[in-house]
């Protein structure tokens, strides 16, 4: 019977995953509401517990892709794969306006060009103190600091090594865990407490599952604002990404 029903969850891998993710995100949301209330949203213990899964789905089979060595989760890797990826940039951007842009006014577009500048520099600083001195692996890891989708868009249009690529994708998962847990704590200190400076907020720090998840925990009627900008964000990023910010860099390390 166990054979039977580990065929038949191989042979439907892409629903297995959907199942896996979905009961995942309940057991993350439950843990969240009852030992955190909240203040720990239930996206970054969903983004911690599959960091865990994949580290030891990686240990158990001896492979190189995490989880997906395992046969019965193989459907996650076509779940997480450039495919669905590619599609959640383009839904996200779909959800945006330019008219809800104007809204942001000077302030928000300010915060955008600078959230992704800095973020950039920041993580091609820390890539070039780690010893990836050549342009091109600088400025997908820099792009992974901007968000963890620019990252391996940026990679992919410019070339980058799969390394360089993994790279940046893990800075982006760090900088999104920091900002949905590191918000509900900073917010008074930042005056974080209105539309406007969820705006801003959204616009300085970009990774729209962190900005989403730590105003969701802080104030649930912030969340439109700060999503606003965010998305944004990300969009700047893939285009500024593979190229004024890789021609900069290029310049600037040859």
């Amino acid at each position: 019977m166990s054979a039977m029903l580990t065929s038949l969850l191989v042979k439907n891998g892409l629903l297995t995953a959907f199942a896996v993710i979905g009961i995942t995100m309940w057991i993350s949301y439950f843990l969240s509401a009852r030992l955190t209330r909240g203040k720990l949203h239930g996206s970054a213990l969903a983004i911690m517990i599959g960091l865990l899964l994949a580290y030891v789905g990686g240990v158990l089979s001896g492979g190189k892709n995490g989880i997906v060595d395992i046969k019965l989760f193989s459907g996650i890797g076509l779940m997480g794969g450039a495919m669905l990826r590619d599609f959640a940039i383009v839904s996200t951007a779909f959800g945006a306006t330019l008219s809800d842009m104007r809204r942001c006014g000077l302030s928000g577009v300010i915060s955008l060009l600078v959230g992704v500048v800095l973020s950039f520099v920041i993580g091609a600083g820390v890539a070039y103190a780690f010893g990836y001195t050549d342009a091109i692996s600088m400025t997908t890891i820099g792009a992974g600091a901007v968000t963890y989708i620019v990252g391996p868009v940026t990679g992919a249009a410019i070339g980058a090594s799969s390394e360089a690529m993994a790279l940046s994708i893990a800075a982006g998962l760090v900088k999104s865990v920091l900002v949905m847990v590191g918000t509900p704590f900073a917010a008074k200190y930042i005056g974080l407490d209105n539309p406007r400076t969820a705006m801003i907020f959204g616009g300085m720090m970009g990774t729209t599952s962190g900005v989403c998840g730590g105003l969701a925990a802080l104030d649930p009627k912030l969340v439109p604002y700060g999503a606003m900008t965010s998305t944004f964000y990300t969009g700047l990023g893939c285009l500024l990404g593979p190229s004024l910010l890789f021609f900069a860099t290029k310049a600037l390390v040859g």
